[in-house]
């Protein structure tokens, strides 16, 4: 059985990872709270909703969007066509290692699947496309509808304010907004390349599909798009040039540059994932030495001139080995659920299993021969602030320094101090208090 996995861990690990999307929920948790709090200081009630909408709905949207229209292209389109949902096409790559998925696929019922689903690779390659094509689209269309109705809504929230206030009784009426429908085309590009054919299943298309966060950044591409090209003032325009360009480096390129510089700095190996660092297994591995013997049996093994077919035989034939038995707890190797058996519908990347055996050696080969339970201590205090450390500075960039920045734009920029939502609001009713004396 594959050893259990502590809250501890679970959350240290996820919070650390670059392909994670727990971070980037607690990020913008952060930065929504700061930018909602930021408008109701600056725009009292209706900017403050109309943020809160805005931001909270966008969050529904930008992690739960693709993810859920995803799973319904499974249980719709991959259903009706017969083909397994959990099949990585990636392994289509190497023929070896299909072949190798078949022979050691842990259950009769899986074996048929990959064989069924690999007899036409070019139809499972473009089923894959259109599943990552319809879901990511499909939630940027989602995302304009949004965008769509909260125009509306505030700028009639807006006008009810100074219905209330001025004693008007005029019959409101919901405003055009500059949305153009455009979008639709904004994901064209994913399908199609210049000439109008297919493209190819490349490495590059590959990395987004398959990594949760990347897969993320077309889609807040788009909604950076919609923003900007949406904005009803210049004033709406420069609050999301100053957000989108916070946003963007601290969710998406800040993180990695200090989780990187930190590992660099520290005194002690914390490259690996918190569910080895933290694990009971791991200081057990140290005490009856079978760290070392594992990292022995991959040398003798695994030479430099070792074909990827030659690692992939490696971690179905060792499954005792610890650094197999790490790769299965941290996710690397996806196993069936409550098994410590290798689900062979899913993609093992070679490169990260051979970076694990790197970081485990180093994290070995640095060890002091005595004291190994103060070394794995400061080992695990060290990659938990770092972990702190980088949230914490995000979370600061995000959830203060980019509203703080807002709100000083507000103030500092010529006639930009009202929200000019009012503004748009008090000229529709002047207008239509016009129009009703003259009727």
């Amino acid at each position: 059985m594959i050893p259990a996995v502590t809250t501890s861990e679970y959350i240290f690990s996820k919070l650390g990872s670059n392909a994670s999307l727990l971070p980037l929920a607690v990020k913008d948790i952060a930065n929504s709270t700061g930018l909602t709090i930021g408008s109701y200081i600056t725009g009292k009630d209706v900017e403050g909703k109309d943020r809160f909408i805005d931001e909270f709905g966008t969050q529904a949207i930008w992690l739960g969007g693709i993810p859920f229209f995803k799973k319904f292209t499974d249980l719709t389109l991959y259903k009706l066509l017969g083909v397994d949902p959990k099949f990585d096409v990636r392994n289509l790559k190497n023929k070896e290692i299909l072949q190798k998925a078949i022979e050691k696929a842990p259950t009769e019922e899986i074996k048929q699947s990959i064989i069924k689903t690999s007899q036409n690779p070019r139809y499972t390659k473009n089923l894959a496309m259109a599943k990552f094509g319809f879901s990511t689209f499909a939630a940027i269309m989602t995302y304009a509808g949004l965008t769509k109705f909260r125009q509306n809504y505030r700028l009639k929230e807006a006008k009810e304010k100074l219905k209330e206030s001025q004693g008007a009784t005029l019959n409101l009426q919901n405003s055009k907004n500059t949305y153009t429908g455009k979008m639709s085309h904004a994901f064209d590009a994913v399908h199609k390349n210049k000439n109008g054919k297919n493209i190819a299943f490349s490495g590059a298309m590959e990395d987004f599909m398959f990594n949760p966060v990347k897969n993320l950044m077309i889609l807040d591409g788009s909604i950076t798009t919609e923003r900007l090209a949406s904005s009803q003032s210049r004033q709406e325009f420069i609050n999301y040039t100053i957000k989108e360009g916070g946003t963007w480096f601290f969710m998406y390129f800040a993180g990695a540059m200090i989780k990187k510089h930190l590992e660099n700095k520290s005194k002690v190996p914390i490259k690996l994932d918190s569910m080895i660092i933290e694990s009971k297994e791991l200081k057990q591995a140290f005490k009856d030495n079978t760290i070392k013997s594992s990292l022995d049996e991959y040398a003798q093994k695994i030479t430099n001139t070792s074909k990827d077919i030659d690692i992939y035989n490696f971690i179905h034939d060792n499954p005792d080995n610890f650094i197999v038995k790490m790769a299965k707890k941290s996710k690397l190797i996806k196993t069936l659920k409550n098994s410590d058996k290798i689900d062979t519908r899913a993609f093992i990347d070679i490169n990260d299993f051979k970076s694990l055996k790197t970081d485990i050696e180093e994290l070995y080969n640095k060890a002091p021969k005595e004291n190994i339970e103060k070394y794995l201590k400061e080992v695990i205090n060290a990659k938990r602030a770092s972990v702190l450390k980088n949230i914490g500075i995000c979370i600061g960039a995000l959830g203060v320094a980019v509203p703080a920045l807002m709100i000083a734009m507000r103030y500092i920029l010529p006639n930009n101090k009202e929200y000019k939502v009012m503004e748009m609001a008090k000229k529709e009713n002047q207008k239509e208090a016009a129009l009703s004396k003259t009727a």
